[in-house]
């Protein structure tokens, strides 16, 4: 496994896969850590790496756009505008070398970057991708999901008994309080979702899933107009 931060550039492999984790600094509620979004893309792309011909893993992008939970201390976002440029002459730069560029997004809140910044970089004759860190069926934040990733990726980093549970609606009817008043006006925990019976062998489960369509998805490199690999 070839990880960028620690190569020396005449062992770069030829063409090589570029794999970039990009997360988030933002508040998870009162018992995981604000890189959790981080951390959840990071341990996804390395443990895909092994199954990739040619990959190289990046140091994470750890700042996204997280404007829905600055109403709690210690979220620190870029906004989706930077965010995009910084996605935009990242894969410009990076694709002078490198034969593909794959984003491993671990956070919601930087899909609209994602979508404007990929697709122009195809256009303008680069292979770039981005695939998305989600688990179908999960809850929308520092629920049981995240919950129990997080104790099979950095169980030191989960302070389970500070956990409390926060709103349980479905996302799709909290939309538009979400946007309209932010992460905080919904759901004063900071967490969309019950963290209650997360454990890390739930964690390695779902990880394991999400390596599983990553590998299968870079495999096939199907990109769709958004430049989101398919799975």
């Amino acid at each position: 496994m070839t990880e960028l931060a620690a190569a020396v550039w005449p062992r770069i492999p030829e063409g090589a896969l570029l794999v970039v984790p990009l997360g988030s600094v933002e508040q998870h509620g009162h018992h995981l850590p604000l890189a959790t979004d981080t951390a959840v893309a990071v341990a996804t792309a390395r443990a895909a790496l092994p199954e990739l011909t040619g990959a190289v893993l990046a140091p994470a992008l750890p700042y996204g756009a997280s404007g829905e939970h600055e109403g709690f201390p210690g979220t620190v976002s870029i906004g989706t505008a930077a965010l995009t440029t910084v996605l935009v002459e990242y894969g410009r730069s990076a694709c002078r070398w490198a034969g593909r560029v794959l984003v491993v997004n671990g956070h919601g809140g930087n899909v609209d970057a994602l979508r404007a910044a990929v697709p122009l970089l195809r256009a303008e004759g680069r292979d770039a991708a981005w695939f998305a860190c989600g688990v179908p069926g999960g809850d929308a934040h520092a629920g049981r999901t995240e919950t129990s990733l997080m104790l099979h990726v950095e169980p030191a980093e989960v302070r389970g008994d500070d956990a409390v549970a926060g709103e349980t609606a479905p996302l799709a009817r909290l939309l538009p309080r979400l946007r309209a008043e932010g992460v905080r006006g919904v759901s004063p925990t900071g967490v969309l979702g019950d963290p209650s019976g997360a454990s890390a062998a739930e964690g390695a489960e779902l990880l394991g899933a999400m390596t599983a369509r990553l590998v299968a998805a870079v495999r096939g490199w199907d990109v769709d107009a958004a430049g989101r690999l398919t799975s």
